[in-house]
Order: C-alpha cells, then structure tokens, then sequence
C-alpha cells in the first residue's frame, strides 16, 4: 500500500516517516528527490533564485514538482493495490495540492493539481494520507533551528515565507477534512499513524 506523510516544512514529516518505517519494514521514498531527478533539481534551483522568474509561476512550479513523481511511476505503481507491501512517501501529491493552492490562492488549483497527477501523469492514489499537524509557528522555529545547525539545510523561497507556509497548512487541513484523493489522518503521534495502517494491512 501507498502511505503519504504531509505537512509543511519544519513539521516533522521524516521523524514519522521513519518510525512507520521501523514498524513495518516499509520502503521509503522522499519527495522532491533532489539527488536524483532533473525536474527536482530544476525546481530546487528555482527556489533558490538559479531560474529566473521560474518560481514566480505556481503552475510551472507544480509541473516540475508532478514530473518528479512521475519518475517513479513503476516503483508506485508496484505498490498500489498490494497491501502486503508498505512504501511510505515523505510528501506526495496533496503537497502540491496544497501549496499551488496556497499560492495561487485560488481553491481550483486543487482540481486541476488533481487532474495533472492522477489522470493525464496516471499516478497511483495513496491509500491512506497523513497530515503532520504541527503548527506553522512551531514548524517555522523547527526549520529555522535546522538550519542553523546544518549548512546544507539552507531554507528556499518557499520555506522562507512564513505566510506561504500558514497559507499551506492550512489548505492541508482543507485537503484532509475533504478525505481528498483518499483517507486522511490528521495527527503527529507515530502510534496513531501505526494503528491505522495496521488496520489496511492484511
């Protein structure tokens, strides 16, 4: 099965995502994949102000973001409907969902986010998605103290605007409360998250 982990940055989705991991022996996949994928690259050095104005457009953003996912379309799609094979996701679709809508501001951007990813790109739907519920204050301090304890963990543009990130969050908890794509949780506790999948699990 397909587990999403979402949240905004800062909010403890990697602490999860490794937690379920050790629970049930899951594969583990982390998005956007920076090391390996063009359109990641593309779009991080976008964010960090080597595009041009790439980053101003929220839709071209998203494309980058959805055809880095799309790279690993037979990798998901060997999970889907198995339920005896877990990988979790550290972000997936609702991520873009939830920060082209909170750019844009515009709640259309969800539809047509859905309509990219899941319909024209064909991507798997996850079985259960997980909205990290920390709060953007918290997050945000989180981030910051990252930072400055890592070189390598500069914050980008979008992890730099503070109202960017309340924005997201909350589209997030619209996404969740809509139950959009498939279930959601809405929790920070590992057990919880745990006790779920145990209950899709065969």
């Amino acid at each position: 099965m397909i587990v999403a982990v979402e949240g905004i940055d800062g909010a403890g989705k990697n602490t999860l995502v490794t937690a379920v991991k050790e629970r049930f022996g899951a594969q583990t996949l982390a998005f956007p994949r920076y090391e390996e994928s063009i359109h990641a690259q593309l779009a991080h050095d976008a964010l960090h102000g080597r595009m041009g104005d790439l980053t101003d457009s929220a839709f071209g953003m998203a494309t980058m973001f959805a055809l880095d996912r799309h790279g690993t379309k037979q990798l998901l799609d060997g999970f889907a409907g198995a339920p005896d094979r877990i990988i979790i996701l550290d972000r997936y679709v609702a991520s873009n969902a939830a920060y082209t809508s909170a750019r844009t501001g515009d709640p259309a951007a969800v539809k047509w986010v859905y309509e990219l990813e899941f319909e024209k790109l064909a991507l798997p739907k996850p079985d259960l998605q997980v909205l990290v519920d920390t709060t953007p204050d918290v997050a945000r301090e989180r981030a910051e103290a990252r930072e400055e304890q890592d070189a390598t963990r500069a914050r980008d543009r979008y992890e730099r605007d503070a109202a960017l990130q309340a924005a997201t969050f909350e589209a997030y908890v619209e996404l969740a409360r809509q139950s959009w794509a498939s279930q959601w949780l809405r929790t920070s506790d590992p057990a919880v998250i745990m006790q779920a999948v145990s209950e899709l699990a065969p």
